[in-house]
Formats: C-alpha cells, sequence, structure tokens
C-alpha cells in the first residue's frame, strides 16, 4: 500500500499523513496517534525516500568521534542505545571518526553543508566547547552528552559526577582512609572537572590535605589505570584507597594491587565508576567490586528520545537533565588498614 492509498483508507491527506509520521510538530496529538495505530494495523510503512524528499529532513542524525581510542566499550554502549531508539523512529546514524580537532570541526562543517542529517549528538564536552559555539554558527541542531558552561541554554544529558565521587570519598573516609587516590581523566573534559572538584572538596570537609602525588589522569582503559596504581604504590605514603574513573581502568588498577602483593578489599579498598556492561559485571569480579553506576545505554536511549523531540520543536531548555548515580558497596571496600 502507497500513501496514496493509505491515506485514502484513513480519510486523510497525503501531507498530513506524511506529517504525522515525521513527527511534525503542527500536527495534533491525536491525529498522530491515529495515523501510527492505522499503520500498524493496515501494516502500512512509509518510503523512506518519499517522505525525506517530502518533509525536507534527511532522517539520520550525526555523531563524530575523534580518535580511534574514543571509540571503545563505553562509545559501544552508548550507541547500541541510541540505535534502539532512534530505529523506532526509523532514522538512521551517520557516524565519522576523525583524527584532530580540526578534522572535527570539518567533519561538522559537511554535515551542515550537505544536510545529511537533521541534528548531531556531542559527545565529552570541555568546560568551555568551542563545537557548541561552531554548531551554533552553522545553525545544526544538536545535543551534548554531558554538560559545558555557554551563553545560551542547550538540550543536554549528564549524570551527577560530581555527586558520585562525593559519596565514594565520604565512604571512604567513614572507614577510616586518609591515603586516597583518584584515577580521573582529561579535566579539560566538564565530567573529569566536576569529579575532581568532588574530590577535592570532600577531602577538605573531612579535613583531610590533597596530595597531588595520588591523583591521576588518563583515558579509561586498562593499561592507564595500571600505570597510575603502580605510580601510586610507589610513592613514599602510598594509598589505601582508591577511586578509579571507570570499570576499565579499575581492571588495571587491580591487576598493580595484586601484583604488588596486596589484597584488594583488605590492603588497598578500591572503587570505580561503572556505566554497567552487560559483558562485564562489577559482582563477578573477585572480590566484587564497590561502585558508582549509571546505564550508559539507557543514556543512549535516552538522547535518541531528547533529539527527536528538539527536532519535533520543543524548546532546548526544557531538555536538559542530569540522573543521578547510583552506589553500590560490594566485597572490594573495607575499614582502612591499621
Amino acid at each position: 500500500m502507497n500513501l496514496k492509498e493509505f491515506a485514502a483508507r484513513i480519510g486523510l491527506s497525503q501531507t498530513t499523513v506524511s506529517r504525522a509520521m515525521s513527527g511534525y510538530p503542527e500536527v495534533k496529538p491525536e491525529t498522530r496517534a491515529r495515523v501510527l495505530e492505522a499503520a500498524e494495523r493496515l501494516g502500512y510503512r512509509p518510503n523512506i525516500s518519499a517522505q525525506r524528499l517530502a518533509t525536507g529532513r534527511a532522517g539520520a542524525i550525526g555523531i563524530v568521534f575523534q580518535g580511534g581510542g574514543r571509540f571503545g566499550p563505553h562509545s559501544s554502549e552508548f550507541m547500541g542505545g541510541l540505535s534502539t531508539r532512534l530505529q523506532k523512529d526509523g532514522i538512521d546514524i551517520l557516524v565519522s571518526t576523525v583524527e584532530t580537532e580540526e578534522d572535527e570541526a570539518a567533519a561538522f562543517r559537511r554535515l551542515a553543508a550537505s544536510k545529511r542529517v537533521d541534528a548531531v549528538i556531542l559527545h565529552t564536552p570541555a568546560c568551555t566547547d568551542a563545537r557548541i559555539t561552531l554548531l551554533r554558527a552553522l545553525r545544526l541542531p544538536f545535543i551534548v552528552h554531558g554538560r559545558s558552561e555557554a551563553k545560551k541554554p542547550f538540550a543536554y544529558l549528564d549524570i551527577d559526577n560530581f555527586g558520585a565521587i562525593e559519596t565514594a570519598t565520604r565512604h571512604l573516609t567513614d572507614l577510616g582512609h586518609r591515603r586516597i587516590a583518584l584515577i580521573n581523566g582529561d579535566t579539560i573534559s566538564t565530567y573529569a572537572r566536576d569529579r575532581d572538584a568532588a574530590f577535592r572538596a570532600t577531602l577538605a570537609a573531612c579535613g583531610l590535605p590533597l596530595d597531588p602525588a595520588l591523583t591521576g589522569h588518563g583515558e579509561f582503559t586498562d593499561e592507564t589505570g595500571f600505570r597510575l596504581m603502580q605510580a601510586f604504590l610507589a610513592s613514599p605514603e602510598p594509598p589505601t584507597a582508591v577511586i578509579a574513573g571507570s570499570m576499565m581502568s579499575a581492571l588495571g588498577a587491580m591487576r598493580a594491587i595484586r601484583i604488588a602483593g596486596l589484597a584488594v578489599g583488605h590492603d588497598v579498598s578500591l572503587i570505580a565508576h561503572d556505566d554497567v556492561f552487560p559483558y562485564l559485571s562489577p559482582d563477578n569480579l573477585v572480590p566484587a567490586l564497590t561502585t558508582t553506576q549509571s546505564p550508559i545505554r539507557a543514556a543512549g536511549e535516552r538522547i535518541g528520545d531528547m533529539v527527536l523531540r528538539m527536532l519535533q520543536g520543543e524548546a532546548v531548555d526544557t531538555l536538559q537533565e542530569v540522573w543521578p548515580v547510583e552506589f553500590v558497596v560490594r566485597g572490594s571496600t573495607g575499614p582502612a588498614p591499621a
């Protein structure tokens, strides 16, 4: 059944049907619901090419990853959730990988000029991010996975990174730990800056000094966690506890602790932020790993929903969410050794 036949069957114009199925805001919600219900009941599927020609939309969302290392397990889980949501509305994802910031800016310019996407998703934002300024200048709609400082509001979804590290640090100080290390990302990024600020503020509130030698930064990989943990343990006053910014860096930290002949949860307590990977459960590690956790796949699904609402005309200042982070205590944390 083509569009003309379907529209005649349900007693609406072809234009109304096309706009209803494309989510145009001027179509009444009850009309859109009627069209979608009839399409499901009658087995109607729109011709995507014709629909895009009629609506002027590309029917795709873009995302650009800078550097091959950026597309790791976190990105793959996020993309899985995003794809799950967008495919329900027949929306494609256009993924580009580039090497430098200049290449990324050029990719955004090409996307805007070619009109191959209706919006883009910006990830790992810096505290002040030039990409936001560029996308506004290009008039390319966008939503940010994370937050950044900007003069005008924009759509975003973030987690409470400050609260996560504050909770983790407080838990360790309550257990009597006074030498606590932090494995963090690059503080040019907002999430890492917030985590660093929470770590410093909580130590200060507990009357504990900050030892710069117990704070490390880098990509969230097993190798980075291993290298930084080895450096912490080699310091004149090694830590009795460590907070790792991801499950991947926590695995490296656990390996370094064991190579040093120490026991996780007894000699050195360990907490990790877990983005909830289906193939890497903190419950299955030995010992089970204490975590702050947030489902990154669910974040991908939610951003997919939010970007579609934005394209349907919803104001960006109503599309701003900060998710709380759950704290789960397991066997990798214990009282500070005497």
